[in-house]
């Protein structure tokens, strides 16, 4: 029995990198991809998630429950506390973006005491909530963490206009604004095809979420 998986996202350039993470990772997997592109753009209008924002994404979850998914997968990394409210209205396993990429980033080992992390993003709204989220897994687990966070402007816009190797050669150079850290994340799906590139001009490890957050959903599902 193939479980069948739903991938919701607030922006369609997140849907080809998790795509290409489930073809890599878990092939047998049945996804099913509900778009919903105005919930970033409301979003950066409004500048914060509003209770009708949020009401959007338990609205979302009902549906793909009804349609017989059994895990849930969102792929925008802006709206942590509505994901939050969609998993507790369904019950089922459900996973935000960047939930896995942290998991991993948390287990590096620090080199000078107190681990130091850089985050990069290409859509600046989703820094703050991010920093935060990473902040308190860390504090949960009685970890104290330094996040440093860069945001590179114009990259999604190339990636949006077919430039996706001026979108990874701007996110690879921005490595070169952080302090020195134990590990670096890429904050937006959108970002996973920069990682060997941004891998190379880095001599700590880059993490992409959509790779993380493929093993550990599949990882929750079988043990479910």
């Amino acid at each position: 029995m193939t479980q069948r998986i739903a991938l919701i996202h607030a922006t369609a350039l997140a849907m080809a990198p998790i795509q290409h993470a489930f073809e890599r990772l878990w092939p047998q997997a049945q996804c099913m991809n509900l778009l919903d592109d105005s919930l970033s753009r409301d979003l950066a209008h409004t500048g914060s998630l509003t209770p009708a924002m949020v009401q959007r994404f338990v609205d979302l979850a009902h549906y793909v429950q009804g349609t017989g998914c059994s895990g849930v997968l969102f792929t925008c990394s802006a709206f942590g506390p509505a994901i939050e409210a969609a998993a507790q209205a369904t019950g089922l396993p459900t996973l935000k973006p960047n939930e896995a990429m942290f998991e991993q980033a948390l287990q590096t080992p620090a080199a000078r005491g107190r681990l130091s992390v850089g985050l990069v993003a290409t859509f600046e709204a989703s820094l703050a909530s991010m920093s935060l989220e990473l902040h308190a897994m860390a504090q949960a687990r009685g970890q104290a963490v330094e996040v440093h966070t860069v945001f590179v402007p114009e990259a999604m816009a190339d990636l949006a206009a077919g430039q996706a190797e001026l979108h990874h050669q701007k996110i690879a150079k921005s490595l070169a604004q952080l302090p020195l850290c134990d590990v670096v994340m890429l904050a937006q799906f959108s970002m996973a095809a920069a990682q060997p590139l941004a891998q190379r001009h880095s001599s700590v490890p880059v993490l992409s979420s959509p790779d993380c957050a493929v093993l550990a959903l599949q990882q929750a599902m079988h043990h479910d």
